[in-house]
């Protein structure tokens, strides 16, 4: 925070931060319009806050944002977790998308203590997420990867779920999959799972169970799955196969990866459908190998557990997971060429 803002106006900083922690959004709100009045906007960061001179014109927030690369953000994975879950989601375009999913989950939070984090690379104004959602505004350029580790290192909740914007709660989410990871054996659970023959073509789970791999479009695990398994490998620039690539890792500790019915709507899901299909296709091909070199053969993984009987077209190709599109077929592959 700035040493040059008054005493009076670091009072009220202080003060809404204490708001915040106590979820009395209405008090945090009229705490930052009586520092605006004072001329100073609050800009809140990862960690804390500081003051900047001058409000902002159009009364929206901060003049700028401060954008941190994601070695910058400061890690809580250490401290004991102060909430009952940590929702994450990652802004790469369509704020809107994750405004109406925030919107619907803090609607169906019940009694819980709920962390919103929000991780931004566009530079949208941390304030229009809502004074309790901590948003943690990263450097344009920033791949999915680094992205997601840098919001996840944020993670105050005994509970982590890692989602996208497309997903909008329809009921009580939180419930079943706390359910869940209270079995110890449990290590990532969601609505959308899939599951391989021959890790090459991924399908849908069918029904609730055991499966390969948890979708990111909702992944939920407990906050100490990440000291075990670690976080997202940074190499994934591009959110595709990152999903089954942590999965993977969390099955490797020897923990289960489970579909958990939950009530939510899947929307479009904006990235695919707004990359150029060439583009897409060399991104998601990419991503595979990254996910192969580490768990080539590992059909001690899956739920099969062992290789598929014929051989006689082992062979590398690209997987098909994303099933974003309802007339789009499930898994399916093509020949790499």
């Amino acid at each position: 925070m700035s040493a040059e803002a008054p005493d009076e106006v670091r009072a009220l900083a202080s003060e809404r931060a204490e708001r915040r922690s106590a979820k009395d959004y209405a008090a945090a709100d009229d705490l930052r319009d009586r520092i605006t009045e004072l001329g100073w906007t609050v800009v809140d960061m990862p960690g804390g806050w500081r003051l900047e001179a001058g409000a902002s014109d159009e009364g929206g927030g901060p003049d700028e944002v401060v954008r941190l690369q994601p070695k910058e953000v400061p890690s809580v994975l250490a401290a004991e977790p102060d909430r009952d879950v940590s929702l994450h989601w990652l802004v790469e375009g369509w704020p809107e998308d994750v405004k109406r999913a925030i919107a619907s989950f803090r609607a169906n939070e019940g009694s819980r203590s709920v962390h919103y984090v929000v991780t931004d690379v566009t530079g949208q104004d941390p304030s229009s997420f809502g004074d309790d959602v901590e948003v943690v505004s990263l450097a344009e350029g920033t791949g999915w990867g680094a992205a997601r580790n840098a919001g996840l290192k944020r993670s105050r909740g005994r509970f982590v779920m890692v989602l996208d914007g497309s997903v909008e709660a329809s009921g009580d989410v939180f419930g079943p999959l706390e359910a869940a990871l209270d079995d110890t054996a449990v290590g990532v659970c969601g609505p959308f799972g899939i599951v391989t023959g021959d890790l090459q073509q991924f399908d849908e789970a069918l029904g609730p169970g055991d499966c390969d791999a948890v979708e990111g479009y909702l992944m939920a695990f407990r906050r100490d799955v990440l000291s075990r398994a670690g976080l997202f490998d940074e190499k994934f620039r591009w959110y595709r196969t990152a999903d089954i690539e942590f999965s993977f890792r969390v099955k490797d500790q020897g923990l289960r990866a489970v579909v958990v019915p939950v009530p939510v709507v899947k929307h479009q899901h904006r990235m695919w459908f707004n990359t150029p299909p060439a583009v897409r296709a060399k991104w998601s091909k990419r991503n595979y190998y990254r996910f192969l070199d580490r768990f080539r053969g590992r059909f001690d993984l899956t739920v099969a557990g062992t290789p598929p009987v014929d051989h006689s077209h082992d062979h590398d190709h690209d997987h098909d997971h994303d099933h974003d599109h309802e007339d789009e077929r499930r898994g399916g592959i093509d020949p790499v060429v």
